[in-house]
């Protein structure tokens, strides 16, 4: 038993900021029950391509660490067949989670006034761009336009011209929100004995980027440009080619920092602000001279606050991550096993379930149809397992 053994979860989410908070869910012992609508997963194929055999089609739905511990249930909830069996799934159910844009789900029959009014005690998360409420509730946008909206994406990579993120920043802050809006809906369950719809929005999830900035100064346009250099940290190219990054803001780092690259004399310029373009240059020049991994051993031997840009390969392999079980082996039958992550916290006295990589669509579609009482022959005649035409 773990911390959501018990907990019953209707998973409608497609991309990862919804199905963060069930892969939180899954790995924490929920039984998490993902609704696979034919249609999604046909237009899934048509952006990433069809896979060459079943093999990889299984491969590459396991890949991902938060497809883990979900079971699947292959149905097309707008087929008038599909609707006794998702309603009484949800009857049962303590989370519905879904992704789709404010509205196609109330289209479908399964708004959230309509499943609260089904179960009173359920906790409905809805994660979308913009948002239930607002003039731009409608929008449909990924990642980037959500940092965009939030008026992150002009910082984010601290240089005068914005750019394209190269991770999914803004999908994992709010599946992270979204986590922890839905267990603290839960927990207010606890109290009221009442379920309740809880908004998530990635453009509000991405908000908080500007919490240190907007913390320091009363007029945001007084924040430093983006892309003007301070002493208190930097990226730097080495004699390899690699980069080390540096944080040494504070004084006493900076003292040290100065001292270990034999330049003492700018420990007294760190607030000069004339003298930082000199500094700057010339600290660049002296990262020149050494390799990646000599001037991280150097730094870290003088007490400062430096660390190589590790490639995503050698992050994976890092023996920190591996010594704190961040990073994972999943079997898969018959195959090599995947590297996943495990989830990003640990409890002392709480673990989380042993992993299971995702199978196919519809894997687990006979038992659950036959927990909830329905034939699985008879819905698979009726056509509801099918894409249809109908939404």
């Amino acid at each position: 038993m773990t911390a959501l053994t018990g907990l019953k979860v209707v998973d409608f989410s497609r991309f990862l900021p919804a199905a963060y908070a069930s892969w939180v869910a899954a790995d924490m012992g929920a039984d998490v029950v993902r609704i696979e609508h034919p249609r999604e997963l046909a237009k899934a194929e048509a952006i990433f391509g069809k896979d060459e055999d079943e093999t990889a089609a299984l491969r590459r739905r396991a890949r991902p660490s938060y497809t883990r511990g979900k079971r699947s249930l292959k149905i097309n909830p707008g087929h008038e067949a599909a609707r006794p069996v998702l309603e009484k799934l949800i009857a049962r159910a303590d989370v519905l989670i879904e992704d789709y844009r404010p509205g196609v789900m109330e289209g479908m029959g399964y708004g959230a006034g309509r499943m609260l009014a089904l179960n009173p005690q359920l906790v409905y998360l809805s994660v979308s761009f913009a948002g239930q409420s607002g003039p731009l509730a409608g929008r449909a946008g990924h990642d980037p336009l959500a940092l965009a909206l939030a008026g992150a994406l002009s910082r984010l990579n601290g240089l005068p011209t914005p750019s394209l993120p190269g991770l999914q920043v803004a999908d994992v802050l709010t599946g992270a929100q979204g986590t922890i809006a839905m267990l603290l809906a839960l927990a207010a369950r606890e109290r009221s004995g009442r379920g309740q719809h809880v908004d998530v929005a990635m453009a509000d999830a991405c908000l908080p980027l500007l919490a240190v900035s907007m913390g320091r100064h009363d007029d945001p346009d007084a924040a430093p440009p983006p892309g003007q250099w301070h002493p208190k940290g930097g990226v730097w190219e080495c004699a390899d080619g690699q980069f080390l990054c540096t944080t040494d803001m504070e004084p006493a780092y900076w003292r040290r920092f100065c001292e270990a690259i034999g330049r003492p004399d700018f420990a007294a310029m760190q607030h000069r602000v004339e003298q930082h373009p000199m500094m700057q240059a010339q600290i660049a020049a002296i990262m020149r001279t050494r390799p990646r991994d000599e001037w991280a051993a150097l730094l870290e031997q003088s007490d400062t606050q430096a660390m190589p840009v590790y490639s995503m390969v050698e992050a994976l392999a890092h023996p920190h991550h591996r010594a704190r079980g961040r990073i994972i082996e999943v079997p898969v039958p018959g195959q090599e096993p995947v590297t996943q992550l495990s989830l990003p916290f640990g409890l002392s006295e709480t673990r989380s379930v042993p992993p299971r990589p995702a199978g196919h669509a519809g894997a687990d579609n006979q038992a659950i149809l036959t927990e909830l009482g329905f034939d699985p022959a008879g819905i698979a005649a009726s056509g509801a397992l099918d894409a249809g035409e109908r939404q």
